[in-house]
């Protein structure tokens, strides 16, 4: 079994519509109810890989969409995957390559694959991609709060859950005054600012007053393409830049390296491309001492399982976005849910992704079913 090809038999797409306990406000907007597609792989034995796509309905974040994300799975991936066998995970990124950008329905499939895999070869899926931890930090991260006092009692009760970083979006308006309301409250909070590209470079001098707060980090303050703005501007400020949605390609990386844009990534698993090159930074990173930690886009639990082995490799040293499941979901697709206990989650040791698909919830979601076949 462990030497075998992988023979993909039948590939299942599943869109399902699930709605979170609160609201998730952004300068972008706000989100409550989330569809998204679940990738099923299914090999020569019967064996099933999950995936989970992370693509919104709507192109604020990336210019894909869950519409999108179908039809490139529809006519193009799936077919792809499923004219030959494949050997290793790895080779699922080359065989998208001349494929541009459509990261996000990249990293669904591939995703799917890797947990595929891991499973033939009766390992987890963080021991596949190489990662050693058995327990992950993880932040939280709090969208545009309704009132201040009510953005406090959130931080005094995750604070108690153990949560080692908090991360608080801001925009224009909303943001040097707003995160000092905080700190004056939480003098020791461990923080970050994450402004979604809200800001140009003729806001330096108001950004530089986030240096007094002791951030952690001010994330992707500029263009969500620029890697050149960042640079310049992480030359006046103290405050380590982190760059997020600049990032799509190990180029984007060594750029931003090189033009010195920035002091820490967020790899996302979907706007990167997969496991495969999110490993594949975190080399990178690691080799240039830039620190890494897993960014969350409100995933489900087959995505957040993803997230969870991907953040067992060496270089993620900051903690990220992946909470546990009752802090988005009202029920979640996989068994047990992802649970935070004093601020960590304990790495599953089970073959793949380690958690078992909840079919019963996937049923209760699901809107729409199609399966392909050799």
């Amino acid at each position: 079994m462990k030497d075998e090809s992988i023979q993909l038999n039948k590939v299942i797409i599943r869109k399902l519509e699930m709605k979170m306990k609160h609201p998730f406000k952004t300068s972008y907007g706000s989100t409550q109810t989330k569809q998204f597609l679940l990738i099923e792989a299914i090999d020569q034995d019967g064996r099933s890989g999950w995936g989970e796509s992370v693509a919104m309905d709507l192109p604020w974040y990336t210019e894909e969409t869950v519409k999108t994300t179908e039809y490139l799975l529809e006519d193009v991936l799936i077919p792809l995957l499923l004219k030959s066998p494949i050997d290793h995970p790895d080779q699922v990124s080359e065989r998208f390559a001349f494929i541009r950008r459509n990261n996000m329905a990249k990293a669904s499939v591939e995703g799917a694959i890797w947990d595929l895999y891991a499973k033939r070869q009766d390992v987890s899926l963080a021991r596949a991609l190489g990662g050693k931890k058995s327990t992950i930090d993880v932040g939280i991260s709090l969208g545009l709060p309704e009132s201040m006092p009510q953005l406090f009692e959130q931080i005094e009760s995750y604070l108690r859950e153990g949560y080692k970083r908090f991360k608080f979006k801001i925009k224009p308006g909303q943001d040097v005054a707003f995160l000092r309301a905080i700190r004056e409250v939480f003098p020791d909070l461990p923080m970050m600012a994450d402004a979604n590209s809200a800001y140009t470079l003729k806001d330096s001098e108001h950004l530089k007053q986030l240096d007094d707060l002791d951030l952690m980090m001010i994330e992707q303050p500029l263009g969500h393409e620029d890697i050149l703005d960042h640079a310049e501007l992480q030359k006046q400020l103290q405050t380590p830049i982190c760059l997020d949605e600049s990032i799509h390609s190990l180029d984007d990386v060594r750029h931003a390296i090189r033009l010195g844009s920035c002091q820490i990534i967020n790899i996302k698993i979907g706007r990167v491309g997969g496991l495969t090159m999110a490993k594949r930074i975190h080399d990178l990173c690691a080799k240039h001492g830039i620190e890494v930690w897993c960014g969350g886009m409100l995933e489900a639990g087959v995505g957040r399982a993803h997230n969870i082995a991907l953040t067992t490799l060496s270089q993620f040293t900051l903690p990220g976005d992946t909470a546990g499941s009752s802090r988005y979901w009202f029920e979640d697709i996989i068994q047990p849910e992802v649970t935070v206990k004093k601020g960590t989650i304990e790495v599953p040791t089970a073959p793949g992704i380690g958690y078992a698909i909840n079919h019963d919830a996937v049923k209760r979601y699901l809107i729409d079913e199609k399966v392909y076949t050799m």
